[in-house]
């Protein structure tokens, strides 16, 4: 991975630097394999992470966010997606990843591509680059209907 990385996928060799770069490509890897353990590691701990997306709804803490991502992985769609046209700043305890991500979601009732907004925020906890923030959102309606009925077979009426 250069300076020039254009997308992240998880795929990635990490830089190795223990940058905030690296914490980021760690999520992406754990988040498209669905692996929990991971991203326990990537996450801050206890109650003060926050996560806003169109799955999960709002949810407040690593045990309601690691419960979302355990049921997501556990249902019937299989999501995968890449994070890409994305710029990130910071400094020497933070850093602030905006972009978008890219990605199908696929169930045995069909496949939709995935276009989302989303911002990442980390903090250098203990040495250690933590996920504190994420919010993704989608800005078209119809997208989100069709990914929301996909994933609970019908679009929320009301966030959740």
């Amino acid at each position: 991975m250069t300076a020039a990385t254009t997308e992240i996928t998880g795929a990635e060799n990490r830089i190795g630097d223990g940058g905030a770069l690296d914490a980021l490509v760690d999520f992406y890897r754990a988040f498209n394999t669905g692996d929990l353990d991971s991203l326990a590691a990537n996450w801050a701990d206890g109650d003060t992470p926050s996560m806003d997306n169109p799955i999960g709804g709002i949810r407040r803490g690593w045990p309601s966010i690691r419960a979302g991502y355990a049921k997501l992985f556990s249902g019937k769609a299989t999501i995968q997606v890449a994070f890409h046209d994305f710029t990130g700043q910071g400094g020497s305890d933070w850093h602030l990843f905006v972009g978008r991500e890219k990605g199908t979601c696929t169930t045995v009732d069909g496949s939709i591509e995935l276009r989302i907004r989303t911002t990442r925020w980390f903090t250098r906890i203990n040495g250690v680059w933590r996920q504190l923030h994420h919010h993704g959102s989608i800005e078209e309606p119809a997208l989100l209907a069709a990914y929301q009925t996909l994933i609970f077979g019908t679009p929320l009426q009301h966030p959740a």
